[in-house]
């Protein structure tokens, strides 16, 4: 079960995108470069502004590859589209590899984006929750069935109470107007990065529940993935993507402003408050290193099973390959 992204920030993103990564092309080196498709995992936000300021650097050029950068039509094409090898790597979750391998799709991590959660249980400071058994009696929010349910269940187990005690209510993506309008008291799986500044920009204090801090192990927010067969066929192909989007990294972690700038450039229409604070709230969850930990996708897989999210643990070594430790 993957936790399903909720940005509503990328109007007119998929067209700018088409026209940069043209221009992109224009720049490249003379010399053939190997073709590589890469998928996003949804529209253009500061998840991906790494991605951009690798591409906005050269750095997959500089790597030997011309690469397709495309947006998804629907969140779950880029498992499907991996799987059925028409995407070489996408932009996925350590939850939605988890899920799919469990489902028998030949899909693996390969290296990272986010190495951090940014999930959260989300609720207004001003409605007096301080701690999991406070919400005990109160309405929760959710809009993916499975894991974030298992997500609630846990934080509150932790605090002596259980989702038996609270009132879940689906509400769909419409998260922060069922915040606002006290239609739920709190909500699971409401990002740090997102809704949170949605929130605090609609003058709001938020209070927030991290869930690695209630008993789920941590887990890889954002992975980059790929297909087992292509992996096998194009093993030295996809090591260079993954090397480059670690320069991308490095970048952004180094040099901030400049990788902004790169993400911008490539999608003007995003250049605003809201998508400059949700990058800085961003930045110290941006994976330092591509090196993946084999005990991370061990304990997550195991945890998913203990609270039978997938029917049994995946072993760990069918889940993940360092490709460019």
């Amino acid at each position: 079960m993957r936790i399903a992204r909720r940005h509503l920030i990328a109007g007119g993103a998929a067209a700018a995108l088409a026209g940069t990564l043209g221009a992109g092309g224009r720049t490249a080196a003379a010399a053939p470069r190997t073709p590589l498709t890469f998928m996003l995992d949804w529209f253009p936000n500061p998840d991906h502004v790494p991605l951009y300021a690798a591409l906005g650097a050269g750095y997959f050029t500089q790597a030997g590859l011309n690469v397709n950068l495309e947006v998804p039509a629907n969140a779950d094409d880029p498992l499907k589209l991996v799987a059925a090898r028409k995407v070489d790597v996408a932009v996925n979750y350590e939850s939605g590899v988890i899920f799919a391998r469990a489902q028998g799709l030949p899909v693996r991590s390969i290296g990272l984006v986010v190495s951090q959660p940014l999930t959260t249980v989300m609720f207004l400071k001003s409605s007096g929750i301080r701690r999991p058994r406070d919400l005990a009696g109160r309405r929760v929010g959710f809009a993916v069935s499975g894991l974030e349910e298992a997500l609630i269940d846990q934080i509150l187990r932790s605090d002596g109470v259980s989702k038996a005690n609270v009132t879940l209510v689906n509400v769909g993506f419409d998260i922060v107007p069922a915040l606002l309008s006290r239609k739920i008291d709190a909500v699971v799986g409401a990002y740090r990065n997102v809704e949170r500044i949605q929130i605090e920009m609609q003058g709001q204090a938020v209070g927030m529940f991290a869930p690695e801090r209630y008993g789920v192990p941590p887990f890889y927010e954002l992975v980059l993935i790929a297909g087992d067969a292509a992996i096998a066929a194009r093993r030295d192909v996809l090591a260079r993507f993954v090397r480059a989007a670690g320069r991308g990294l490095a970048l952004t972690a180094a040099h901030p402003d400049e990788a902004f700038k790169h993400y911008v450039r490539l999608n003007p229409k995003l250049d605003d408050t809201f998508n400059r604070r949700s990058f800085e709230a961003t930045l110290p969850a941006y994976a330092r290193s591509q090196h993946q930990l084999r005990e991370r996708w061990a304990a997550f897989s195991g945890w998913m099973a203990a609270q039978k999210v997938i029917p049994s643990a995946v072993p760990a070594d069918q889940l993940y390959t360092n490709l460019a430790p």
